[in-house]
């Protein structure tokens, strides 16, 4: 964030904020070292990556296979459930423009408070519509009307957990996403969905990325690249009173000899990472300042910070108060 007070320090030089405030984007300057910049405002990916954030984003390689391969165009109404630190929100609302919808779900209140500053920061005050509820996905699906939504996409521990209510909410045709992390998690999703009866053969897949090294014919793939990240699941909503085709392809030999007691097997048998409170707070506190920030062009807390900050505190009495 530019302030006109701010002051910018690395290994390649140094210089105060008011040389660019004012320039051209792609502007290139002279830093006090002698040292030569080139500014450019932030594309999304590289938003999504410097942004606070109290949950791990979405990468930008699996946003934009979600938006791709799922059909997400511009008027869609979309569904998702679990928006941590809003980075697949951006790309959704991006998608379905301003005659489209989006409802999202977060169970955590903290981390819906930073996706919002998060979502608000990027776009200012010409948002796209968008609905963002703190609460469980299910509930909120169930309040929808049946056959209301073109979307619904899941990054969230166990999505299997609300299949029925995905499908009561899609239209037919419509498209469900899921976002897992293990294989575990990709197994039972899939299997669920295929139990459920509602939806198209689901397909699975993952997406990895490397980049190159470009140096007149010293062309070869860098050394280090973005591998796993996460599985995406995708499946159609069929017409209603219809069944889903059989698999004509026969199974594997004992892939479902031993399988799992689905029914005994939930989220929590999942392990978490959870956040620390001291850095969860800390991000708040971050998305509070910049949004003062961006308010009056200086690096002075202001009205956002304070209020934080009184939040903050009350929430601290309170946890003493309960112990």
């Amino acid at each position: 964030m530019l302030t006109r007070d701010g002051y910018f320090q690395s290994q390649r030089g140094n210089f105060r904020h008011h040389v660019l405030i004012g320039a051209e984007e792609g502007t290139v300057f002279e830093t006090e070292s002698g040292h030569e910049m080139q500014a450019m405002r932030p594309l999304v990916a590289d938003y999504v990556f410097s942004m606070p954030r109290g949950a791990t984003p979405i990468y930008p390689k699996d946003a934009a296979q979600i938006i791709q391969q799922a059909d997400i165009f511009p008027g869609a109404r979309v569904f998702e459930a679990g928006v941590g630190s809003g980075g697949l929100t951006l790309s959704l609302l991006a998608a379905i423009g301003p005659d489209g919808h989006l409802t999202s779900c977060e169970r955590r209140s903290e981390f819906a408070e930073i996706a919002q500053a998060n979502v608000e920061s990027w776009y200012g005050p010409q948002q796209p519509p968008w609905d963002l509820i703190v609460g469980e996905a299910a509930t909120v699906l169930g309040d929808l009307d049946e056959a209301s939504l073109d979307h619904v996409i899941l990054d969230m521990l166990a999505p299997w957990e609300i299949i029925a209510d995905a499908a009561r909410a899609l239209r037919s045709g419509g498209v469900v996403v899921g976002y897992v992390t293990t294989t575990t998690q990709l197994s039972r999703f899939v299997e669920l969905l295929r139990e459920s009866e509602c939806f198209s053969e689901p397909d699975a897949f993952e997406t990895v990325m490397r980049t190159w090294h470009l140096d007149g014919l010293a062309v070869r793939p860098n050394h280090s690249m973005v591998g796993h990240t996460g599985f995406l699941v995708i499946a159609r909503r069929i017409a209603r009173g219809s069944t889903p085709l059989e698999r004509k392809k026969r199974p594997a030999p004992a892939a479902h000899s031993e399988a799992p007691d689905w029914d005994t097997w939930s989220g929590e048998d999942l392990p978490q990472r959870e956040m620390s409170e001291k850095k969860l707070r800390k991000v708040r506190r971050d998305v509070a300042h910049r949004a003062d920030v961006e308010l009056s062009g200086s690096s002075v807390p202001g009205d956002n910070s304070s209020r934080m900050n009184r939040k903050l505190a009350e929430e601290a009495r309170k946890r003493r108060d309960e112990q």
